[in-house]
């Protein structure tokens, strides 16, 4: 007689938005999901692969193992960059904290040596992407939680099971409006953000369809106001600060995120640093 068959275990299915995070998770801490700052993360060892190409044909050099090892080594840890991010995102959806001794053990068992580098890394590409700031709400558990930046209190995150936090590109838009005078015609944001790979009519990988974004939702939540330019034929619209996004946070504080994430000549926010900090002295 033949021995019966094993059963073939069966991984436990991943819900949509488990799976969403992980993908996004892992192009984002390459640099390919388009974001509002699309910048490669920091490399937490370099590589340097390109010397590769000078060796003569003796063989592999020492120096030459070493560089092949440290790409390895940087490879591995770009992918507890992307797991710790993912674990990060989920906790923050859940509206979880979590704590140190709970990422070593889910994400970092085997790289516990690097937590520091690899935290950094995962807390600077959700602040840039996903407008939340990795805090440690309580030092003495190290225990940390995800908060929308900026004094923000609206993350567009539902109860779909799908939808991630948009706060990174509300930030992004108001501080295209500041630059643009307080006041942004409708084709320039769009231009600025097609830079970024968020287009009208287009499904984003994080964002979803950025117009209803916001024409509609924005608006309604109050961070936006968009109407028609008075006399323009045919009609042109613009982008102002809506109340609550003067309530919440401040022109100084997202001209001041703005210097921290571009890379821009930070000569260049100069005169509208100043204006925001007469504003606020005023205020």
């Amino acid at each position: 007689d033949r021995p019966p068959r094993r059963r073939a275990s069966v991984r436990p299915k991943s819900s949509p938005r488990e799976k969403t995070c992980r993908e996004v998770a892992f192009y984002t801490a390459r640099g390919v999901c388009p974001s509002p700052a699309p910048v490669a993360p920091t490399p937490l060892s370099q590589s340097k692969d390109d010397a590769s190409g000078s060796q003569d044909d003796e063989g592999p050099s020492p120096s030459h193992d070493q560089e092949h090892a440290d790409a390895s080594q940087s490879g591995s840890l770009h992918l507890k960059v992307a797991d710790l991010v993912e674990f990060l995102l989920l906790k923050y959806c859940a509206k979880e904290p979590t704590t140190q001794a709970e990422m070593l053990s889910v994400v970092l068992r085997d790289a516990q040596d690097h937590f520091p580098e690899v935290l950094s890394q995962a807390s600077e590409l959700i602040q840039l992407v996903f407008g939340l700031d990795v805090k440690e709400v309580d030092p003495s558990e190290h225990t940390y939680a995800l908060v929308p930046t900026l004094g923000l209190t609206w993350d567009g995150v539902l109860s779909d099971g799908q939808s991630l936090p948009k706060t990174g590109l509300l930030v992004v838009l108001l501080g295209v409006i500041l630059l643009k005078g307080e006041c942004a015609p409708e084709e320039e944001v769009w231009g600025a953000l097609g830079k970024m790979g968020v287009c009208a009519g287009r499904e984003h990988c994080i964002y979803g369809e950025p117009r209803e974004l916001l024409t509609q939702v924005w608006v309604q939540e109050g961070y936006l106001e968009y109407h028609q330019v008075p006399h323009s034929n045919p009609a042109h619209y613009e982008f102002l600060w809506g109340p609550r996004a003067h309530a919440e946070t401040s022109k100084l504080q997202v001209l001041e995120h703005m210097l921290r994430v571009s890379e821009r000549d930070p000569r260049s926010f100069l005169s509208l640093s100043e204006e925001a900090v007469i504003e606020e002295e005023g205020s």
